[in-house]
């Protein structure tokens, strides 16, 4: 009886046990439940919080954004996001779709002066342009517009645009913002020159300016093309005035050009510098040219101009298998070619070129001095040397004097030199016996019998050379040459036909400074008198402003300006 009320006891404190503990969970399980849902609801309050505060930011930057697009276009706000297409133009002029005209023209923008937009490359990831991000996000340039006439959607970029957002490999398809801006006139420019060698150019920033015609806008950081005939410089823009972004349109800004930070050596077109006086020593490959420059000041072309003196300019070869040529040119020319110069020596082994005051292209200014690798890989040495004439002058005098004196002589059948009567047959039998002379007309030069064979004239020219020295000479002579403009002709007829008669020739124009092709004649029958080509003609059109009188004169006017209105000569 009592194991049973036992057994009954433990089986009530069991159940009772195992209620409260199923009671236990189960308020677990509900305080877990409530802590979760206010987990939940915190979450979704915080979310909801931000999303406010992210709308709150996003609606007050888009208000920032229109704010300063509006001041930065004044009062025009045009924004549009377009695909960009290349297209080989000039310049930083870009094409827009008709329907960008419209939306400005609504806005009154062509009545605010000229039209200039900021162009914005978007995040790949799509998102709008972040001004002041990332630069390997966002990069940012400017630009004026040529036209509207590109299909709807598109934008069309020159090659400076273009290279300027796309330093690199530029993507598949690329998204650009194109957002109107008004830019204030520069003032002030300082660039630095990717490339060694654009402060050799003549009128420099000549040049510079006349590249300046065809962009609207200087950005800093963009990096600006320049051509200047078949060469190609690039300037680095790293300060503007007044403002990191300016227009160049009808303004004139003050230009410093800066040298490169380093000399690329694997560039030939480098201009070295050479002292009269002083080698400089070289390694010159087949095909190649190393190029030097040097100057004749005032007192040296003084000497010169006297006869006093004469500039000799020597080039030694020092490898046996290699072979140089020389060319010489004088500025505007900057780097002389096989068929652009005004002297050169095509000599076997060392050379020389000898010029004096008979030469009428000879005078004070910078000479330039193309070596040329004509066969393999050369070694050399090249140096300017003014030399006097005096002692020559001495040497030449004495010898005159000798023959004058001489009275009683006879001329030998061999050699057909005058010697004394008293020796000529002791002479003539030495002279037949060791001598011979050229039986080519025209040369009767005396040789040595063993030299003799070594002795040949070209079957072209006539002229005489040693018998190793032909085979160049044909080459470079007589080999028919292709000129650009279709006109076939051998060496020395096209260096005159390409420094004269060409029209692809580049001459130095006499307003703007720069290198251009001399293309025809000039249309207008004053300027064909005048000897200005067609691109001076175009050019000299241009006004300027009279130093004397204000007036605004054609620049091919202004020399008869000057005389008729001022009466200065």
């Amino acid at each position: 009886m009592d194991f049973e009320l036992r057994r009954a006891t433990e089986k009530l404190e069991k159940e009772q046990r195992d209620r409260k503990q199923r009671a236990k969970l189960k308020l677990d399980r509900e305080r877990k439940v409530k802590q979760e849902a206010a987990r939940q609801r915190e979450a979704i309050e915080a979310t909801q919080r931000q999303r406010r505060l992210d709308a709150a930011e996003a609606e007050s930057k888009a208000n920032q954004l229109a704010e300063e697009s509006s001041l930065a276009g004044r009062g025009v706000m045009f924004s549009r996001i377009l695909e960009a297409v290349p297209y080989q133009g000039i310049g930083d002029k870009i094409k827009l779709p008709p329907s960008c005209f419209t939306e400005l023209s609504d806005q009154g923008a062509f009545d605010k002066g000229p039209l200039h937009f900021s162009l914005s490359l978007i995040h790949p990831e799509g998102a709008m342009h972040v001004d002041g991000g990332d630069e390997g996000t966002s990069r940012i340039t400017h630009a004026g517009v040529l036209e509207f006439t590109v299909e709807e959607g598109f934008v069309a970029l020159p090659q400076h645009c273009w290279s300027n957002l796309f330093p690199d490999e530029a993507p598949g398809s690329a998204a650009v913002e194109v957002r109107y801006v008004w830019l204030p006139k520069g003032t002030y420019a300082k660039l630095q020159s990717v490339e060694f060698g654009f402060s050799d150019i003549p009128n420099h920033k000549a040049v510079l300016e006349t590249s300046l015609r065809q962009h609207a806008t200087l950005s800093q950081g963009d990096l600006l093309i320049v051509n200047h005939g078949a060469l190609t410089y690039h300037l680095r823009v790293l300060e503007l005035k007044p403002s990191p972004s300016v227009s160049v349109l009808e303004t004139d800004i003050e230009v410093d050009i800066i040298g490169p930070e380093s000399v690329d050596n694997s560039n030939q077109y480098i201009l070295r510098p050479l002292a009269l006086g002083k080698s400089e020593q070289g390694v010159v490959e087949e095909g190649k040219y190393m190029y030097y420059k040097f100057s004749l000041d005032g007192e040296t072309w003084e000497r010169i101009s006297s006869k006093d003196a004469n500039i000799i300019v020597n080039l030694e070869t020092h490898t046996q298998d290699g072979d140089t040529d020389l060319y010489v040119s004088r500025h505007p020319l900057l780097f002389p070619t096989q068929h652009q110069h005004m002297w050169s020596s095509h000599d076997l082994g060392s050379k020389a070129l000898l010029l004096g005051s008979e030469d009428q292209n000879l005078g004070v200014g910078t000479y330039t001095i193309a070596v040329y690798g004509y066969k393999g890989k050369s070694k050399y040495e090249v140096s300017v040397n003014v030399q006097d004439v005096a002692t020559q002058r001495v040497g030449q005098h004495a010898a005159s004097s000798t023959s004058s004196g001489e009275v009683d002589t006879a001329e030998c059948r061999n050699c057909k030199r005058h010697i004394p009567s008293r020796t000529i047959s002791l002479h003539e039998a030495y002279c037949s016996r060791h001598n011979t002379s050229c039986q080519h007309p025209g040369c009767g030069v005396v040789l040595r019998i063993e030299d003799s064979e070594r002795h040949v004239h070209c079957e072209k020219c006539s002229k005489a050379f040693q018998r190793e020295e032909i085979e160049k000479h044909m080459k470079v002579f007589h080999e028919p040459l292709h000129c650009p403009c279709g006109i076939v002709l051998e060496k020395e007829e096209m260096v005159q036909h390409q420094s004269s008669t060409c029209s692809l020739r580049l001459i130095t124009c006499r307003f703007c400074g720069d290198m251009v092709q001399a293309g025809r004649s000039a249309d207008d029958a004053r300027d064909r008198i005048r000897g200005l080509s067609e691109h001076e003609s175009v050019c000299g059109s241009r006004t300027a402003p009279c130093d004397s009188c204000g007036r605004s004169v054609m620049l091919k006017d202004m020399d008869i300006h000057q005389i008729a209105v001022h009466q200065k000569n």
